[in-house]
């Protein structure tokens, strides 16, 4: 068959298909299905993943027949739906991860058994920074919780800028340390 009969074919299913013609939706299914996987797997790594893929975007291409605009070949639309499909499915999975990451975090912090109270988060803070030599305390504290830059504390407190990122390396990598077990608490604070 050449491509410009195959062209006209896409064309005239997707007419029939729109027209509420399931043996035409069907046929186009069978038709475009296979190759329509191997496009998915460009994207996903999973066979069986890329096959729900484009069953669903079938799927969606029937359940919206009504509303549907092609305006170009049926190929074409079938591709970038796919596509379409095959990134949605992805970013759902990055935003998955993501979450169940948090969900790790917060059950490691679940286990240390108790509820802290935002005063006893602070108390756990000041305690933590108590420990520090005091030059570096000084700058975090600055910068933390007055709000200074980088800049100013070097320039009020007469050292370089790079002492300053320096203290500021020291005083935070000794926090991760102390705080280990309260980590995910204390970034809303830091």
């Amino acid at each position: 068959m050449k491509n410009e009969n195959r062209s006209e074919i896409d064309q005239l299913l997707w007419k029939v298909a729109l027209k509420d013609d399931e043996s035409a939706f069907r046929s186009l299914f069978l038709d475009f299905f296979p190759s329509l996987c191997v496009f998915a797997h460009r994207y996903i790594d999973s066979w069986e993943t890329c096959e729900d893929v484009v069953q669903d975007t079938f799927f969606k291409i029937w359940k919206n027949r009504k509303n549907l605009e092609i305006t170009t070949s049926g190929r074409n639309f079938l591709v970038t739906s796919v596509r379409n499909c095959c990134v949605d499915y992805l970013r759902k999975k990055n935003a998955e991860m993501a979450w169940q990451q948090f969900e790790q975090l917060n059950v490691s912090v679940s286990i240390t058994g108790d509820v802290y109270s935002t005063v006893e988060l602070e108390n756990m803070l000041y305690e933590a920074l108590s420990h520090l030599p005091e030059n570096i305390r000084f700058v975090f504290e600055q910068n933390r919780f007055e709000g200074k830059t980088y800049s100013q504390i070097a320039s009020e407190q007469h050292i370089s800028v790079k002492t300053v990122e320096s203290y500021m390396t020291k005083a935070l990598k000794q926090l991760r340390i102390d705080l280990k077990d309260f980590l995910p608490l204390f970034l809303l604070f830091l």
